[in-house]
């Protein structure tokens, strides 16, 4: 799955994309919001966990490749959340869109551009619905989901049950977005 926007090529992981996400789910900063900051063999894995859940779901999280100096400045996709989390959401959506990027090149509207290819991706697949979570306190997040037309869906707030209890990020909000054809 390669997609292309103005400024950015969302694309399957390559081994070249390992040692900047290293660095970026290795910030503090822009890991402040996960359960921790992930270190190289963390990220390695999670790369190679991508990697195989593309392969049985045909989509899932990837590189974002600034276009023209071929940059990997980030992670965005789709996944298919796991039974555990669907079950923890009462309206049990199958799918979530998710985005990470360097701080640097953070207010540059890459989010949104990415995303919104990922939801043009979804639709036409015939997804029905996406969904967009992330911990109460992420102001950053959540205001992309809005400017890529998310709307919360308090219902749907819930209990991460893959973050431990008592864990201050251990509540999550909801944004979700329906496939514009079936309304």
């Amino acid at each position: 799955m390669r997609l292309v926007t103005e400024r950015l090529i969302l694309r399957p992981w390559q081994d070249k994309d390992r040692s900047p996400m290293a660095r970026i789910y290795g910030d503090a900063h822009v890991s402040r919001f996960f359960p921790k900051v992930m270190t190289v063999e963390e990220t390695n894995l999670d790369i190679d966990l991508e990697i195989e859940r593309a392969g049985t779901n045909g989509f899932h999280f990837g590189a974002a490749e600034l276009r023209g100096s071929g940059e990997t400045v980030g992670m965005i996709g789709l996944d298919v959340l796991s039974e555990t989390v669907q079950a923890a959401i009462p309206s049990h959506p199958c799918v979530e869109i998710r985005w990470v990027l360097a701080k640097e090149h953070w207010g540059k509207g890459l989010a949104p551009e990415g995303a919104r290819a990922w939801l043009d991706y979804a639709w036409s697949i015939g997804l029905p619905e996406v969904v967009a979570r992330t911990a109460k306190e992420n102001a950053p997040s959540r205001r992309v989901m809005r400017k890529i037309g998310m709307i919360h869906d308090p219902a749907g707030d819930h209990e991460n049950p893959e973050i431990s209890e008592g864990h201050w990020l251990r509540s999550r909000v909801v944004y979700r977005k329906l496939n514009p054809t079936f309304l």
